[in-house]
């Protein structure tokens, strides 16, 4: 695809950058069939290779209007295009070009400006979030339907194992989680804990920066990434093995870092060495399969359908693993109907794209249903909270699973 940027992005590192992506996209839009809001609304402008010529044509300095923001605010940015893409276009970045420009130049209704501004000083700030969220689980009973799906029942953590171990690895412990679901990670720590791994949790360390970032406020998503290298750069140095991720979402972005941070002299290095320390739990595991599986009393044996997020399977291209722990644990696993499109979760897409994300739910929740599992398990915070809200199937993190089994 030929371009010919604009002055006000050309010879810029975002300028750079979409020229690079928009140059390798051939048009043959192999990205529609597995576009979920292509499949739901069926307009091209709906669909990755639409929203890739309104991104081309802002670029290139033609005029942008509230319906250019509304087919890139449909956008999920699940990444599926990216999976089934021949030619390698990174869609995702370059739809994070697109809306920065966009939202820099078309003014949003009040509601909508109120609604992103609250989200994006909400969610990353876990001495604002935690409080809020307590306080809703309190009043659950009595909350609106629409907010109750957002505020899942309080949840017990466990205990924290205390014992040192020579290998540690990093925990980012993450903004929403902790307070929606704070087992997952006390869970982790438990199972790593008794394969002989250290979890360490850097407390300085908060949001990952997706929400900011997704959120067009591309400034406050650097500052928290940069954050959480201070707060996780005295462990590195000291040794760590890796930085453990289990939410999937924070797991694509945090392995983004170098990129993000490429053009900043003082992080640039240091951004590079933690996305390649970072892992999501699902590649951590593997090592252990075998002594995890003598561990185990007596193999789990439910049938689980297992959902692979979207940051999981198309941001970070991990496919298998988590089926393959859990098999090895005796978990008949089951992956339903076209596994490959999002749940409709995605980050704050549930919350501002509301009607669009329903649909995918109950599409998603159907298809689950269908494989006849007792269970469901995700692998992400978002998936797990947006898919329980419309079923009475338990959804949860798989760690807990492979926990209460140990």
């Amino acid at each position: 695809m030929q371009t010919t940027l604009a002055d006000f992005i050309k010879n810029t590192p975002d300028g750079d950058t979409a020229q690079e992506i928009l140059g390798k996209c051939v048009h043959c839009g192999f990205c529609t069939a597995t576009c979920p809001t292509y499949q739901l609304l069926g307009d091209e402008l709906d669909g990755p290779r639409g929203r890739i010529y309104l991104i081309k044509q802002v670029l290139e300095g033609k005029a942008v209007t509230a319906k250019t923001q509304m087919h890139l605010d449909r956008c999920l940015s699940c990444r599926s295009c990216e999976s089934t893409c021949p030619s390698g276009v990174e869609y995702g970045r370059l739809a994070d070009i697109g809306r920065r420009v966009v939202d820099a130049r078309v003014q949003r209704p009040l509601a909508e400006r109120l609604a992103r501004g609250a989200l994006k000083e909400l969610l990353p700030r876990r001495w604002l979030f935690t409080p809020a969220m307590k306080a809703g689980q309190l009043l659950r009973p009595l909350l609106p339907k629409a907010v109750q799906e957002k505020v899942p029942p309080r949840q017990e953590a466990g205990a924290w194992p205390r014992r040192q171990h020579t290998r540690r690895m990093l925990l980012l412990d993450g903004c929403v989680q902790p307070a929606m679901a704070p087992n997952i990670n006390a869970a982790t720590a438990r199972v790593l804990d008794a394969l002989g791994v250290q979890l360490i949790v850097a407390p300085k360390a908060g949001c990952c920066g997706a929400i900011r970032h997704h959120l067009s406020d591309e400034a406050g998503g650097l500052a928290d990434m940069r954050r959480n290298i201070d707060a996780w750069w005295p462990q590195i140095e000291a040794g760590v093995e890796a930085i453990v991720m289990t939410a999937s979402g924070c797991g694509s972005t945090v392995k983004e870092y170098g990129h993000l941070l490429r053009h900043d002299a003082a992080y640039a290095e240091k951004a590079a060495r933690v996305s390649a320390l970072t892992r999501d739990l699902s590649e951590i595991l593997p090592e252990f399969t075998a002594a995890l599986a003598a561990r185990l009393k007596a193999p789990i044996g439910a049938r689980v359908a297992y959902h692979p997020p979207c940051t999981l399977q198309h941001g970070q291209q991990i496919r298998g693993k988590v089926e393959a722990i859990l098999r090895a644990a005796g978990v008949d696993v089951q992956l339903c109907a076209d596994s490959h499109l999002c749940c409709g979760s995605a980050g704050t897409y549930s919350v501002l794209q509301p009607e669009l994300s329903h649909r995918l739910r109950e599409d998603k929740l159907a298809k689950l249903a269908a494989t006849g599992a007792e269970l469901i398990v995700s692998a992400n915070i978002g998936c797990l909270t947006h898919l329980q809200a419309g079923t009475a199937t338990p959804v949860q993190h798989w760690i807990e699973l492979i926990d209460r089994a140990l």
